[in-house]
């Protein structure tokens, strides 16, 4: 592999977020087409709780591995913008306004009792991959946020044109994010177009975008086994009433 210029690194992991980024999978297909079932809605709002819940257990771990100032005090916005300042604000109290407003117990959405073991395993693999891999291929497994305007904006009108028991006021997360998705993907993917300045790191940061895109869809895998074809629940899963 050559060194790539930084424009051809940056198209190169544009490239994999056009072929990988789950955005693609069969179930956003179903979910934005208002073809889902309000179990299947439900489930899907479940599982994706433990991504956003480990987001500022993720950004912490990598806080605490850096020594650049500047980089730490611009990565602490991810952990407020997902923590929120106080009780009720933040990234992961909107996320469970849209499990309250689905109509699943929020004790029972907090306590993890109904996970999918493959989320579990997903959502873990990723903390560790950010806390155990080098800081260039943590910050690039981020670069998925590139990518998830195109997605949100599909979700926001798909899912309240489609689904009489969704609301403007239960989607509040993903009508929120744009802004804080682009900041933080613009400075993540300066980042590793400054630092990546050999062939071999130019080639991690690729890898650690695929990665990232497997975690996502991998997780979406596994609704659509359970949920949806050929509907092998796991033992001790949510299951639909």
């Amino acid at each position: 592999m050559k060194l790539m210029t930084p424009q051809e690194l940056e198209a190169a992991l544009r490239d994999i977020g056009a072929r990988r980024y789950h955005r693609l999978h069969p179930f956003h297909t179903l979910l934005h087409g208002g073809e889902c079932s309000k179990c299947q809605v439900q489930a899907w709002a479940l599982n994706r709780y433990y991504y956003q819940a480990m987001i500022p257990i993720k950004d912490a771990s990598l806080i605490a591995r850096c020594d650049d100032q500047a980089t730490r005090r611009e990565w602490r916005s991810r952990l407020a913008d997902h923590d929120g300042e106080r009780d009720g604000e933040g990234g992961i109290a909107r996320w469970l306004k849209l499990t309250d407003g689905l109509g699943l117990d929020r004790d029972y959405v907090t306590s993890l009792q109904g996970l999918l073991p493959a989320t579990r395993f997903a959502v873990e693999a990723y903390v560790h991959f950010v806390a155990e891999k080098t800081l260039l291929e943590a910050v690039a497994s981020s670069l998925t946020e590139l990518f998830s305007p195109a997605i949100i904006g599909e979700r926001i009108e798909g899912m309240l044109k489609n689904y009489d028991f969704v609301t403007a006021e239960t989607m509040a997360y993903f009508s929120a994010r744009p802004p804080q998705a682009k900041r933080d993907s613009e400075f993540a993917l300066d980042y590793v177009k400054q630092n990546a300045k050999t062939p071999e790191q130019q080639a991690l940061a690729l890898k650690a975008l695929a990665f990232k895109c497997d975690v996502l869809w991998v997780m979406l895998d596994a609704l659509y086994y359970a949920y949806v074809s050929p509907g092998h629940i796991s033992a001790g899963a949510f299951a639909p009433a």
